[in-house]
């Protein structure tokens, strides 16, 4: 799935302002650098004036800045380094760490979302890339995911939490 549509689904998912955003980013590393003119850009159509894309960089950093956000910070633990490739397959991991979602509840958004996942395959989405039943996460899969979490979130009326 293309960064910018990740970004831009978590965005309403949260009922996140332009700000709000580079401040996650930052979470993850207070150097890095990320203006609210890029988030703006990040946000708009491929097809309209002024689009940018998302980087790996910059989708990494606010989904790492997502986790402290919502769980805080555990500095007992040393900082993770920043991913310098993003895959479907992080980003549902990282957003499982962020929201802590459970296997039932991972299961539960698939199937908010209208589209149910089997136990086996939930898990092979998880797996190291070279394990054996690894599964690569589809981008048909991650939509469906970040719809159904974002009907958990703001709830069937629309509300923000």
């Amino acid at each position: 799935m293309i960064n910018n549509d990740v970004l831009r689904s978590i965005r309403y998912m949260l009922d996140l302002g332009d700000h709000k955003v580079v401040e996650i980013a930052r979470l993850a590393d207070p150097a890095f650098a990320v203006e609210k003119d890029d988030v703006r850009a990040f946000l708009l159509k491929e097809d309209e004036p002024g689009y940018l894309a998302c980087s790996d960089g910059v989708l990494a950093h606010f989904l790492d800045g997502l986790i402290v956000h919502r769980r805080g910070r555990d500095e007992r633990l040393p900082s993770r380094p920043v991913e310098k490739r993003i895959s479907n397959n992080v980003v549902l991991k990282k957003l499982r760490v962020a929201f802590e979602l459970k296997d039932v509840d991972m299961h539960q958004v698939f199937a908010d979302a209208g589209f149910p996942v089997s136990k086996p395959e939930l898990s092979a989405l998880f797996r190291q890339p070279g394990h054996k039943n690894f599964r690569p996460c589809g981008d048909q899969l991650l939509r469906n995911f970040l719809k159904g979490l974002t009907l958990r979130v703001r709830g069937a009326s629309g509300s923000a939490e």
